[in-house]
């Protein structure tokens, strides 16, 4: 029996194939999201994996089995499967492991209108299922109770890359943009499979790079938040004198943007851009934020005139608080952006497109264009192993309980807010890992502050 208990993480299925998990454990999958959800019909997609296209049927069988009629999409994006299961209003599954090493693959799933599925809204239920049927092997479902089963769901194919890209680009208008030369890293992953449709006829230059779909990622990992792996995309930049360059991660829903000198853009300035483009088009509106992105963020909102509303990391969270205050857009510093306009889920390509927008729309250079919303030093994510993330955060707590300059709370592990800075410690779902985010005024306070915190963690 598989141990669904490594397999099943708090937000989507992810584990090394075939070792953890394989075809016949993704039809199960399938039956069971057939069953947790009660559709009459479902869509899905996957990556490049090698082993995406058999996981991805082999679910679509599970589905079709007990009577449910399935769409399969083919290779695509995951916000490519967020637009079709929102534009046809069906639950869907997407077969990839976003920036994990090959051997990996896994499934997120969401609900009519792309809304998450999470431990608390029906993946725990699924991998119940999944557990027991694993055992037994799933029940026959009958229509009315008698022997006969129900006749099995119809399997058909269908090509939305064109109606994603039209409907990305209804949402910004890119027509009167001054031409732009533009690098993109799609890392060998789904960004060479949307990048060519979506920017066709627009007024950039394109240069790009590994676009080639190859689920063994030759040239380097397909996670741009990590340093090494957008040192090409910021050495073709300089190379070529373009205006911005764009590396996506493998399932492209994510993007991570370098200036016209190849000096990476910070998450959070351009959640705090899209946010005061966003505003101007819904002027008032909600934009939620989760704790550790820069003070830059709500302070740009406010001076937009829109309500800025803080949450904890991680999409179900954002998209959770995104449905409930009606928010019209939600940014991370991990690079997830989410749009109402596109079922609150998250696509890195329609926050690249709102960049372009924003660069072509003016005269002046993106780190020009980027400082007003950059208005802070921070030190990064910073990742120390220790066994005991309780133990050293409740240190970490202690040593600035009783100080009268700062605030507490604990809203999402332990922020600490003093009135230069602010530091967040947060322990990971999955490793023993404390994760440390510091941001100041200065670069010498940011310093200062994390050598103090990293001090207690690791000592």
């Amino acid at each position: 029996m598989a141990d669904l208990s490594q397999l099943v993480k708090a937000y989507d299925v992810r584990g090394v194939v075939p070792d953890q998990w394989d075809e016949s454990l993704s039809e199960l999958f399938g039956a069971a999201f057939a069953q947790v959800t009660a559709a009459s019909a479902i869509v899905i997609g996957h990556d490049m994996r090698p082993s995406s296209p058999g996981l991805a049927r082999a679910f679509a069988r599970g589905a079709a089995a007990r009577g449910v009629d399935v769409t399969e999409i083919g290779l695509c994006s995951t916000d490519e499967l967020y637009f079709a299961s929102g534009s046809m209003d069906l639950p869907g599954a997407m077969f990839t492991a976003s920036h994990n090493p090959a051997q990996y693959n896994g499934i997120k799933m969401c609900r009519a209108g792309a809304t998450p599925v999470g431990q608390d809204t029906g993946l725990a239920d699924i991998r119940a299922l999944v557990e027991e049927w694993s055992q037994t092997g799933a029940p026959v479902i009958t229509a009315d109770g008698s022997d006969v089963a129900v006749t099995a769901g119809a399997i058909v194919r269908r090509d939305v890359l064109a109606d994603y890209a039209a409907h990305l680009r209804g949402l910004v208008d890119l027509t009167e943009i001054r031409p732009l030369k533009v690098v993109v890293d799609a890392g060998n992953g789904m960004g060479g499979h949307t990048v060519p449709t979506v920017f066709k006829g627009l007024p950039l230059d394109l240069i790009p790079m590994y676009f080639e779909l190859d689920g063994t990622f030759p040239n380097h990992e397909a996670n741009p938040l990590d340093p090494k792996n957008i040192v090409d995309l910021q050495a073709k930049v300089r190379e070529v004198h373009a205006d911005l360059g764009v590396a996506f991660d493998g399932d492209a829903d994510r993007c991570f943007i370098v200036d016209e000198r190849g000096e990476p853009v910070a998450p959070s300035a351009i959640t705090a851009l899209v946010a005061a483009r966003e505003l101007a088009k819904h002027p008032g509106g909600t934009i939620i934020h989760n704790l550790i992105t820069s003070w830059s963020v709500p302070e740009v909102v406010r001076e937009h005139g829109g309500v800025p509303v803080r949450t904890r990391v991680g999409h179900s969270f954002i998209k959770g608080e995104m449905a409930a205050a009606g928010a019209i857009f939600g940014g991370e510093h991990s690079a997830h952006y989410y749009f109402r306009d596109f079922w609150n889920a998250d696509t890195g390509m329609l926050a690249a497109l709102h960049v372009l927008a924003a660069l072509g729309g003016q005269d002046g250079t993106l780190s020009d264009l980027v400082a007003q919303y950059d208005r802070y030093a921070a030190s990064g994510e910073i990742n120390s192993t220790v066994e005991d993330q309780p133990g050293r955060t409740a240190a970490v707590r202690a040593a600035y309980a009783d100080r009268t300059d700062v605030e507490l709370d604990e809203l999402d592990g332990l922020t600490v807010t003093a009135r230069d800075w602010w530091f967040n410690l947060r322990a990971s779902n999955t490793e023993p890992l404390l994760r440390l985010n510091v941001e100041a005024r200065d670069a010498a306070t940011v310093a200062k502050v994390r050598d103090e915190v990293l001090a207690i963690v690791r000592g």
